[in-house]
């Protein structure tokens, strides 16, 4: 499967910038791309399910099913409405048990699209999220999804004149990319149009637990990074996390979020007593090596930043950006991250430079 994954940067790079701001964290991290639906089953009862990105190359989140002796929870609900259906019939061909919990790790629609169908399949359903994540779904995702169908202009007008959103020249790939997606994207757009938005009903600050009979499930917020909400699920008893996009496999986006709190909310994971660690874009994590190398890289890039930003005032952007590369090794991290995958070293590239940004940014606003 990994052959049959490769991220193509510049299209994944337009998207994720459309959104992208201080306070919120790109809707989708998926660094690989992903064409076929693939099941995996981590452990008695518990399966991790990937899909394959939208027909215009928008990704989608993992979900992840725990099923207990006398009911369900599921982790996200993906992105199409096509997905998740297929994802509620696959359930019910592992148990006939009830779904009476769904989790959104986060409030990127990529993992909340789907909230409203097991609604409608599970009467009495609990869509479980931690406050802040609510708030965001409520008044962001309704607007992102109606809005959808404009990227057709935005894509088109690219195409036409040659250059992105910040005036830079596209490249031959970019438009290759580009053209594929604008190919798709009507399907996507038919899909969204009877799709409404569904908001979780319960909402937690920093910790919920629910048995599902004989199944514990810590529901847990460890603090910002991806989101101002992140949600991570842990499992004592199996020793699986389940973590959103605060981590994403095999290289990391830093397109927004809390970059400066990402590194000690990775720490607090780590500590966990967890085997398994489930993203929520990519690769299942057998170990907590990939992990370690995340906190590694966000620890040595901020603290240049800070470093920067607190001893000299009025540090510009553009001075932090030379200061970086002279003090961390980014040579030797594109190659732990990305090895010789050319397409991976530049995505590797362009996320350390926006972790940069955002960085310095949340460090100017403290």
């Amino acid at each position: 499967m990994p052959s049959l994954m490769k991220r193509v940067l510049s299209f994944r790079l337009s998207i994720l910038l459309l959104i992208c701001s201080l306070n919120a964290a790109p809707l989708f991290a998926d660094s690989v791309t992903t064409h076929e639906r693939t099941v995996t089953k981590v452990s008695e009862g518990i399966y991790v399910i990937r899909h394959p990105d939208a027909p215009d190359s928008f990704p989608q989140g993992n979900t992840t099913v725990i099923i207990g002796e006398r009911e369900v929870l599921v982790v996200d609900s993906c992105l199409l409405p096509s997905s998740t259906k297929e994802d509620i019939k696959q359930i019910r061909q592992w148990t006939n048990k009830p779904v009476r919990y769904l989790v959104n790790t986060h409030w990127h629609f990529d993992h909340t699209n789907g909230n409203a169908l097991y609604a409608e399949a599970f009467p009495g359903l609990s869509v479980i999220a931690q406050v802040e994540t609510q708030k965001m779904i409520q008044s962001f995702n309704p607007t992102a999804i109606t809005s959808y169908s404009n990227r057709t202009e935005r894509f088109k007008r690219y195409l036409e004149t040659g250059k992105d959103g910040d005036g830079n020249p596209i490249s031959d790939a970019f438009r290759k990319d580009l053209t594929n997606s604008l190919n798709g994207i009507d399907s996507v757009v038919a899909e969204f149009k009877n799709l409404t938005p569904l908001a979780p009903n319960v909402t937690f600050d920093h910790e919920l637990s629910v048995n599902l009979g004989n199944r514990e499930v810590q529901i847990r917020f460890l603090g910002r990074g991806n989101t101002a909400g992140d949600t991570v699920i842990f499992l004592p008893k199996e020793k699986i996390v389940i973590v959103g996009d605060l981590l994403d496999h095999p290289v990391p986006y830093f397109y927004g979020g809390f970059p400066l709190e990402l590194a000690a909310t990775l720490q607090r994971i780590a500590q966990l007593d967890a085997q398994t660690i489930i993203p929520g874009h990519g690769d299942i994590q057998h170990d907590k090596t990939y992990l370690t190398q995340v906190i590694g890289l966000v620890d040595e890039v901020v603290a240049v930043v800070l470093k920067e930003v607190n001893t000299t005032p009025g540090r510009k952007l553009e001075e932090v950006q030379q200061a970086v590369p002279k003090a961390v090794d980014l040579a030797a991290w594109r190659q732990k991250f990305a090895g010789n995958d050319q397409e991976n070293r530049d995505n590797f590239d362009a996320s350390v430079e926006s972790l940069i940004k955002v960085a310095y940014k949340q460090a100017m606003v403290r």
